[in-house]
């Protein structure tokens, strides 16, 4: 074992200690660790930042921000709303999410499948009062297993094709993967579903706030065009209930009619009262095609400036608009500022919203261009709430978004564009459509997860460039030499999974792969077997955060620490390799 060797496996071994252990911040762990190799001679300088620009990396990057955007465009909610039931239990929910994202992983990218399904599910967490975390590592995994299934669901597939192609000149075709893939996926995801979920520790969960239950009392508009026209309101009762809104009455022609109208027929016009959160409001007005009550002056802002920005502020004694109305004030006309509710605890409201007299104490939602949030605050003299991230959903961009981003992985799975190039092309169009407004680009990203596999990147590739991969790989032909084939098989797959949580997957299968046909061959065997096994093993990476970009995506939104993974990661790799070896020998004889 050469020093560099000694250093790197030391360095490794360190950073893993410091990460189970969980007293200093991942990221920082693994920058120190990075900077540690430089300056020890093991990391060349010109390569210590060259994980930050890795594909892997800005894949990362690149999906939430994409996620974000199916998020503002109404996408997530409109899939929340055929596949998500707060009622259910956790486990029929993780069931569910965890079929449709390994079906969705078989014929995508897994990454592309998790970022699809990643907001739907924190979304859902939300409405269910319960942590993301209990939900978003199974899913993750569900993404990982599903992936095995076809040529296209994962990169160590591809590059196996490849290197069959290469050394055998026969690649594999899409769906050679399916017979031992499916049947590694399907005793994951029930494993996944019925046991491995209970093994998760319990993820730290926000502490609300009593301004994260602030109710707004609101108005919402029936449009033109509306679909409700002619309906009686109780028909909303459903979409309202399923929003978390509670419907208070109706206002037609400017009147506040009496009792709670439910039989009443809309008519367009009708103005709709109700109260609920920021959050709910929002969504009931995008599932039920209603727009806000300052209708004109709200399209005006939008069609305005960059974006919108919807922000709670707290009104006191000496705020300009205490004691007057939004429309005395001129809220809209100095401002461009529309007030979309009240929240006056225990006191009713039972004046339009606008020419409602405001009182110190009342919470006042505000809808502001983007770029002049702080303005609108100082000008009122009001207190803002802490940022909670609130957003206005739009959707009148759904399909758009739907679109752009089934167009680029379409694309990347048929091998026309390359998968990072894909999802920044989405970022950019997001951006052009104002479906995420520029000043909050960058805020989507997980900037601590970057780092960590930014820096985790380039001391993988020096261990590999080091021969230490290749010192793996010569202890593990001898390691079997004497063995039968499924104990062969048996001790391939261990070691690639294990690699796989340590390298990134993409690189165990190139280093992997070779060995497997060399094993092969030493026993006289077909190699197709061997190639098999490292195909599932590769992307089994379910011990750490860093195995595999799903497992990273989730590390910030999930609220877990680098040493959560192995509880549930474990058993379900101990499980893919009972499953996987008997599957291999039945549908790819020796």
């Amino acid at each position: 074992m050469t020093q560099d060797q000694i250093i790197l496996f030391s360095l490794f071994g360190i950073v893993f200690v410091l990460l189970i252990w969980g007293r200093f911040r991942y990221d920082i762990v693994a920058f120190s660790a990075l900077l540690a190799g430089v300056v020890l001679g093991v990391v060349p300088s010109k390569d210590a930042f060259s994980g930050f620009g890795h594909p892997a990396t800005l894949v990362v990057a690149l999906v939430l921000v994409v996620s974000a955007g199916l998020v503002r465009s109404g996408a997530v909610l409109l899939i929340t709303q055929k596949v998500a039931d707060t009622s259910r239990s956790l486990g029929a929910h993780i069931a569910i999410m965890g079929t449709i994202g390994g079906i969705l992983s078989a014929f995508m990218n897994n990454v592309a499948a998790l970022a699809l399904l990643m907001p739907v599910d924190i979304q859902t967490a939300r409405k269910a009062g319960r942590a993301p975390g209990l939900s978003l590592m199974p899913l993750s995994f569900a993404t990982i297993l599903g992936g095995m299934v076809t040529l296209i669901g994962t990169p160590p597939n591809i590059i196996i094709a490849a290197i069959r192609e290469e050394s055998l000149g026969e690649s594999f075709s899409m769906f050679d993967f399916a017979p031992v893939g499916g049947v590694a996926a399907i005793a994951g995801l029930v494993f996944v579903a019925l046991i491995g979920w209970r093994m998760i520790p319990t993820p730290e969960h926000k502490t609300s706030t009593a301004e994260d239950f602030a109710q707004y009392v609101s108005e919402l508009t029936v449009p033109k065009d509306s679909k409700h026209i002619g309906s009686r309101l109780k028909e909303l009762t459903e979409i309202a209930d399923k929003a978390d809104v509670v419907l208070l009455g109706l206002r037609r022609d400017g009147k506040r009619r009496f009792g709670m109208q439910h039989n009443t027929k809309l008519q367009a016009g009708d103005e709709i009262l109700l109260e609920a959160t920021p959050d709910a409001l929002d969504e009931f007005r995008a599932t039920s095609g209603l727009r806000v009550a300052d209708q004109i002056r709200e399209e005006k802002l939008r069609a305005e400036g960059d974006g919108v920005s919807v922000t709670e502020v707290v009104v006191t004694e000496t705020s300009r608009i205490a004691g007057k109305t939004a429309q005395a004030v001129g809220l809209n006309w100095r401002h461009r500022t529309v007030l979309m509710g009240i929240s006056r605890e225990g006191r009713p409201i039972t004046q339009q919203i606008r020419r409602t007299v405001i009182k110190p104490g009342d919470i006042l939602l505000l809808l502001t261009p983007q770029d002049m949030t702080q303005d609108v605050i100082d000008w009122l003299g009001c207190l803002p709430l802490a940022q909670r991230g609130l957003a206005v959903t739009q959707d009148n961009k759904t399909w758009l978004a739907i679109g752009l981003f089934a167009g680029a992985i379409v694309a990347a799975s048929f091998g026309l564009i390359y998968l990072p190039i894909a999802l920044g092309l989405v970022v950019v169009a997001y951006t052009l459509a104002k479906i995420i407004p520029l000043a909050e680009l960058y805020t989507h990203i997980e900037w601590p997860v970057v780092v960590l596999l930014g820096s985790m990147i380039p001391l993988g590739a020096a261990l590999e460039t080091s021969g230490g991969t290749e010192l793996i790989a010569g202890a593990l032909v001898g390691l079997t030499e004497g063995l039968p084939a499924w104990a062969v098989l048996t001790v391939l797959m261990v070691v690639t999974m294990t690699l796989s949580d340590v390298l990134n997957n993409t690189a165990t299968t190139i280093v992997a792969a070779p060995v497997g046909i060399q094993m092969a061959q030493s026993l006289g065997v077909s190699p197709d077997p061997f190639l098999m096994a490292v195909a599932v093993a590769a992307s089994c990476a379910f011990l750490t955060p860093i195995g595999h970009k799903n497992n990273t995506l989730i590390l910030g939104p999930g609220s877990y620490k680098f040493g959560d993974y192995w509880r549930m990661g474990l058993p379900l790799e101990l499980l893919i390799v009972a499953v996987s070896i008997p599957a291999i020998l039945v549908f790819w004889p020796l």
